[in-house]
């Protein structure tokens, strides 16, 4: 299929590295076909007007089918994830609404987590769990595919996906996974010592090498981050999910005042079960936390991401990669902070592969230009329009967006 003709956006602030000055204008189609070079003929121009263009973003952390829930937990604190993941067991047969919800099918359950993520600007997203037939059919975002996991060392023998799979032998799972391929654990994830004595036990495993990715992290003192440091492996960082379950969250000032080198934290926004309700929500949780800077915030969910993910074309705006990117409201100040700040109702623009999914009425133009057929939306009381198939996608869903509504 054509995709019909490029567009160049102009009179913006367009965010390429994080070593690189912010350009003026970008120009693609399906890919990046340059950036601060002049309209060429034949071309649609938007002009933005002041507006921020970024990568689309890169959530490295979540449980796709789990954000139609809504957050739950049954004490105030808990010691660790087991004891979260025991109160709730019961309740997944018992309580009515749990129960209900555990009911939808799976595809409406993970398309529902592809928008989310979608509706904050975020184009790429690692599922930590199996990778199901159904995120190959009509997902709105990409979806990493080429990854390793285990659940944790709790749930190796225990349900832990959406179809009743085992967590998995870690040490087995992560020999499973090519060197070059991240690996993903729940790890310390949680303050007691159980939580606290988990990376010793993943290192006496031979399993913390420079494709481990360690989720949480929340038990982690300096001498763990030296040897995750020493094995060039990574940190998810989801502090409002360790917040709410935990009070603490991972000591990730340790791991970014290390080194310069790229992907060492990245961001993830976890499942709304405790979770943010968005990756933008995310980032706002992580700068109130005062452990990271601004650019570093937005370095975890672009380029340091893709680095921790082995993407090598997300994250980052650059001629030849896919034209995967946001648009965000003019504002005063800097881009990283203008990124923190903004909710999905702000968003001007959502593409994947140069295909606008969401945006503003003013973007309708580079809809048309590349050949997509539009519907009305409301997202958070503001008016939008989609892709036609996203839009029924999200009318048919029997499962609501909070917030979320499609013209009749």
């Amino acid at each position: 299929m054509i995709w019909g003709t490029p567009v160049t956006l102009v009179n913006g602030r367009v965010a390429c590295a994080p070593d690189r000055p912010l350009a003026s204008s970008i120009r693609f189609a399906s890919k990046v076909l340059a950036i601060d070079e002049p309209p060429r003929r034949g071309d649609t121009v938007v002009d933005l007007e002041g507006r921020f263009v970024i990568p689309g973003l890169v959530n490295a952390h979540d449980h796709l089918e789990l954000n139609h829930y809504g957050r739950l937990k049954f004490r105030d604190r808990y010691g660790n994830a087991t004891e979260w993941i025991d109160d709730m067991r019961p309740r997944l047969e018992s309580d009515p609404a749990i129960a209900a919800a555990r009911r939808h099918p799976l595809g409406d359950r993970l398309f529902i987590g592809a928008l989310k993520n979608l509706l904050a600007g975020v184009t790429t997203v690692a599922h930590h769990n199996p990778y199901y037939a159904e995120l190959r059919r009509t997902m709105p975002i990409r979806v990493v595919q080429r990854y390793g996991w285990a659940h944790s060392f709790a749930l190796e023998n225990r349900p832990a996906g959406a179809r009743g799979e085992r967590g998995g032998d870690v040490a087995k799972r992560w020999r499973q996974t090519p060197a070059d391929a991240p690996f993903f654990v729940h790890l310390a994830e949680g303050v007691d010592d159980e939580a606290a004595g988990e990376l010793a036990r993943l290192e006496s495993c031979g399993c913390l090498a420079a494709n481990t990715v360690v989720v949480h992290g929340v038990a982690l003192d300096a001498s763990d981050v030296a040897k995750i440091i020493a094995a060039g492996a990574a940190l998810v960082w989801c502090p409002a999910s360790n917040g709410f379950l935990f009070g603490r969250t991972a000591p990730v000032r340790l791991l970014l005042g290390s080194s310069p080198r790229s992907g060492r934290v990245a961001l993830g926004s976890d499942s709304r079960l405790t979770g943010s309700t968005d990756l933008l929500a995310e980032m706002r949780a992580a700068r109130a936390t005062g452990c990271a800077t601004d650019a570093e915030i937005v370095a975890m969910v672009t380029t340091d991401a893709a680095a921790m993910l082995r993407l090598a074309h997300a994250g980052t705006l650059a001629i030849g990669a896919p034209a995967d990117l946001a648009i965000l409201p003019a504002a005063a100040g800097d881009m990283a902070g203008a990124v923190i700040e903004a909710q999905r109702r702000d968003l001007t623009l959502v593409a994947v592969d140069g295909r606008p999914l969401v945006g503003d009425r003013s973007m309708a133009a580079a809809f048309r230009a590349r050949n997509v057929a539009t519907r009305d939306i409301v997202v958070d009381d503001a008016p939008k329009i989609a892709a036609s198939p996203l839009a029924r996608r999200i009318r048919e869903s029997p499962i609501p967006e909070p917030g979320v509504s499609v013209a009749a």
